[in-house]
Formats: structure tokens, sequence, C-alpha cells
């Protein structure tokens, strides 16, 4: 549930709720190592899909923004497949996250 950690011997991770490639999905963050395993919601400069039912690419895009892009840039993200990136690799190249500005 998100909110609620989620324990694995003596590891402990901080369920996070990001819905948007798909209802109630959810990342793992452990904070003592600077990780998210992070499913189909954020790629190496890309982002999940959201064309398959039940998909919302607003609803996506602010769970990054609220639940991935509020982590220190350090943090590596291990996606559900692809290569793993880090938060601030992702803010500074992922196309999808690039406001337009001026």
């Amino acid at each position: 549930m998100a909110g609620q950690p989620v324990r694995f011997g003596e590891v402990e991770l901080e369920v996070r709720f990001a819905p948007g490639h798909a209802p109630g999905h959810v990342v793992f963050y452990h904070e003592p190592t600077a990780t998210v395993i992070g499913g189909d919601v954020l790629f190496q400069r890309s982002i999940g899909r959201t064309d398959l039912p039940g998909g919302n690419h607003a609803e996506l895009l602010h769970s990054i923004e609220t639940e991935l892009m509020t982590l220190p840039d350090a943090t590596v993200v291990y996606p559900g497949h692809g290569p793993a990136t880090t938060i601030g690799e992702e803010r500074r190249s992922n196309p999808f996250l690039m406001r337009n500005e001026g």
C-alpha cells in the first residue's frame, strides 16, 4: 500500500503511489542506497506508455513530478526494462519532462 513501508529481511522500501502507466501503479524507494525500483514509470530519456487501458498521460507526468523528481539527483532509477538512469540525468535530458520556457 502506498505510504506503507515494505520489508524484505533487513531491507525496508518506501512505497510511493505513481499511477499513469497503469491504475494503482507504485514505485519502491530505498533511501539508504538512493535507489528506486520504478517499473514502467520512468525510463532513460523516456516515460511509460499511457496508450494502454487505464493509462493516463497527465497522471503519469504528475506522478513523475511529485514522486520521483522530488528525490535527490543522484538517486538511481531501475526501470522495468532498459538501462538504469538517475533522477538528475532525467531532469536534465528527458524530453518528456522538459518544460517549454520563454
